[in-house]
């Protein structure tokens, strides 16, 4: 079964745009997505399935018939996916991009341009701008 790796943060509009995504892709029923999210700070303890936005990228890749599981890591991002994307060989790794400026990406760092460029895996840009 084909396994995609995909990175969820809390922002609702870009795990719906990376859900989206993935049912789209021919076949989506026949996959199995592993949905990564990256705690930068968890001073409470949560876990993944606690996380809004996962929950809702879960649901909507269900209802498609997509099998899902879900994963977290802490630390660098775009690493993490990287890392999940090698355990499980992964066919594809998955994100949902934001637009930023030059200046923006040099400040903050870009993790989809971070594994766009780290990867010699497939790389589904999902944008909740269309």
């Amino acid at each position: 079964m084909p396994t995609i790796v995909a990175g969820i943060d809390t922002d609702a509009d870009r795990a719906r745009a990376l859900a989206d995504g993935i049912v789209a892709i021919p076949g989506a029923e026949e996959l199995e997505v592993i949905l990564v999210h990256s705690f930068d700070e968890n001073p409470e303890g949560a876990s993944v399935d606690q996380v809004a936005s996962v929950r809702r990228a879960r649901e909507t890749l269900e209802d498609h018939g997509v099998e899902v599981t879900l994963d977290e890591s802490s630390g660098d991002t775009a690493s993490s996916l990287i890392q999940r994307a090698d355990d499980h060989d992964a066919t594809m790794i998955a994100v949902a991009g934001r637009k930023r400026s030059p200046t923006g990406k040099a400040v903050f760092g870009s993790v989809t341009q971070d594994v766009i460029l780290g990867t010699d895996r497939t790389v589904l840009v999902c944008s909740p701008e269309g």
